[in-house]
């Protein structure tokens, strides 16, 4: 854990907290449907245009369940329009490589993926998608979700500052001005600073640079129909070698083990068809092309993460340099931090927003620091055999980059429910892979998504605000309003709903052929391979371990269900519990109010977050990375 690392920690916490104010600032006035900005002049008149087009009256407010069925309904013909397009993008123009259409169940996993602000990629992004599906069937959810997300949490503050009324604000309205004011504007300038780090963007099919060393390797023999060559083999399985007595061969007390026909019940050995494996010589580079700083650019500020390249942010071209590594790092929260002012203005209650974005940098921190010293400390299997590793766990980052910022990349895009990754979380010791996993389970509150993490984190601050009611022998209150049983069971239901889904999917793919067939490792390593993608699927995060085989249709359709389930039945009970806020009067402060600032309720925040969100998945952790860790400190890998 080298001095730099420290100062860029301390940097990066610094420039958050810098921008974090004027961000809030300027979500004051996006999301005031009268609010004025410096770009009215050119956009109140396309603001208005779409109004008149979608049939929208911009003045007339939703009450929950209104707003709700905006939200869904616009998700669902989202949904609907990408899946089209995936499925008949070849077709359609700005296809220069020719690819075909994706199948019927990739094309709804990728649907739903970005429809519900997941970006889970079951597909290499390069080798399967024409430029029309990425600007258009992808780009348009990465806007639209990131401000779906911001508009809920907007509603559900509103239902927090609004007292005696049963509007929480128009959905139509708050997505047109978060698309226009906030997301599109920022975008474009963020994408001209990532193309001055050296990010493409242009619309050249893909270049083919020659080897200047060729190299063989070894592919399936096909016939003239283009079908894969078969031949009959012997199937084997591994059994022990037999000296010249017939009995086991031992080193070091351990049978040597050697691959033997498998015979059937006649003693005869099984026979299986294998594809006919020749060499193929490779004399050429395809160097991927197209647009990709404005898929990038809405990729980071919206917390989508979908990669243009497979490699994601982990591509020479994806991300550049130092600097825009720092950049896109800080833009992955520059929004969610933002909210948190925006929150404390709203209530007007300041010292509040704070506390939450204090209670949100403490888990920030914590997960950061505790993968960073896993990673720098290395891998114990390699210091028991006494090799070096002055360097740490190196084993899938990317060298320009190193371990510190390889962990706090890790640690920001779990953080936020972005996915984006600038090294493979799979190739992480055990600890430093159960910090990604255990910040999607926690709600992906920490900063969270664009409004996801907010939202997320008021469930968590109405359950701290009902137990320290419980605690004093009073009605809990929270910004002078009464908690009552309908809005905490509005917030466990949510928050059930994430656990259950999880660990459902988690161990029905742990028992079923379909799950395990995916599988590149066994024991505790397989489990927090499914585990973590079932946990991004239901958190909307999109990162993977990379360790798992998820394009197959089995995969495809229950990651794709668990990510709808994720998105859709958290939002629904969310905002529930702003329309029933927003009816609630506001009481005065009493001796028995328990203040939202301040050093205790930010400890009370932090223990209900740990408590009731982690307690959920402790048993499966514990399968997982936890005795993973240990067995590894034993010298079993996986």
């Amino acid at each position: 854990m080298q001095t730099s690392g420290w100062l860029q920690l301390g940097l990066f916490v610094l420039a958050l907290a810098a921008i974090t104010k004027p961000v809030g600032l300027y979500l004051m006035r996006v999301l005031d449907a009268n609010g004025r900005t410096w770009l009215d002049p050119v956009l109140r008149p396309l603001e208005r245009l779409t109004y008149c087009l979608m049939g929208v009256d911009s003045s007339k407010e939703h009450d929950w369940k209104q707003y709700t069925l905006a939200m869904l309904a616009f998700s669902l013909v989202g949904c609907l329009f990408t899946y089209a397009i995936l499925r008949l993008q070849h077709l359609l123009p700005l296809n220069p490589q020719g690819f075909g259409p994706l199948s019927p169940d990739l094309a709804f996993n990728t649907a739903a993926s970005f429809t519900t602000n997941t970006n889970w990629q079951s597909y290499v992004g390069e080798t399967t998608m024409s430029y029309l599906s990425q600007m258009v069937g992808l780009a348009f959810h990465n806007f639209v979700s990131a401000a779906t997300g911001i508009a809920i949490a907007a509603a559900l503050v509103r239902g927090l500052a609004r007292h005696s009324v049963r509007t929480i604000g128009n959905f139509w309205v708050d997505l047109v001005r978060v698309t226009y004011y906030l997301l599109l504007p920022v975008c474009l300038v963020f994408a001209l600073v990532l193309v001055s780090q050296g990010m493409i963007q242009n619309f050249k099919p893909y270049t083919k640079a020659r080897l200047t060393e060729s190299f063989n390797i070894q592919v399936a023999k096909t016939d003239d129909k283009g079908q894969p060559v078969t031949t009959n083999v012997a199937v084997t399985v591994q059994a022990p070698k037999l000296d010249e007595n017939g009995q086991p061969m031992m080193v070091s007390g351990a049978a040597v083990m050697v691959d033997v026909p498998k015979l059937d019940e006649k003693g005869q050995p099984v026979m299986t068809n294998m594809p006919v494996m020749v060499d193929r010589k490779v004399d050429e580079q395809t160097i991927v092309q197209g647009p990709m700083a404005s898929q990038v650019a809405i990729k980071m500020l919206g917390t989508n993460g979908g990669g243009y390249a497979n490699a994601n942010a982990a591509h020479p071209f994806e991300n550049p340099t130092p600097l825009s590594n720092f950049l896109q790092m800080l833009s992955i929260f520059a929004i969610g931090s933002g909210l948190t002012y925006y929150l404390g203005r709203m209530t007007k209650n300041q010292a509040h927003g704070w506390s939450v974005w204090t209670a949100m940098m403490v888990l920030f921190l914590g997960g950061t620091l505790l993968c960073w010293w896993a990673e720098a400390k290395g891998n114990p299997v390699h210091q028991q055999l006494g090799v070096a590793v002055a360097d740490g766990n190196m084993e899938g980052k990317e060298v320009r980059f190193g371990i510190f910022n390889s962990a706090l990349f890790a640690a920001v895009t779990t953080d936020a429910s972005c996915g984006a990754v600038n090294s493979m979380h799979d190739s992480f010791t055990a600890l430093g892979g159960f910090v990604p996993l255990f910040n999607i389970q926690l709600g992906e509150i920490i900063v969270g998504g664009v409004g996801a993490g907010l939202y997320g984190m008021l469930v968590f601050v109405v359950l701290a605000v009902f137990i320290a009611g419980l605690m004093v022998g009073r009605t809990p209150e929270y910004l002078g309003k009464k908690i009552q049983s309908y809005e905490v069971k509005m917030a466990m239901l949510a928050l059930l709903v994430l656990a259950v889904s999880i660990l459902g999917f988690s161990a029905w793919a742990s028992v079923s052929k379909c799950g395990l067939a995916g599988l590149n490792n066994a024991g505790p390593h397989g489990l927090s391979e499914m585990l973590y993608a079932y946990s991004s699927a239901n958190g909307n995060n999109g990162s993977a371990f990379a360790g798992l085989n998820a394009n197959t249709p089995w995969y495809n359709t229950t990651i794709g269900l668990a990510m709808l389930i994720g998105r859709f039945l958290m939002i629904v009970p969310i905002l529930a519990m702003a329309g029933s806020l927003a009816q609630k009067k506001i009481a005065p402060p009493s001796a028995g109010t328990f203040p939202v600032a301040g050093g205790t309720f930010v400890v009370l925040l932090l223990g209900t977050v740990l408590l009731v969100g982690a307690l959920n998945f402790l048993p499966a952790l514990t399968l997982g990375p936890i005795v993973e860790h240990f067995l590894t400190l034993q010298g079993k890998l996986f």
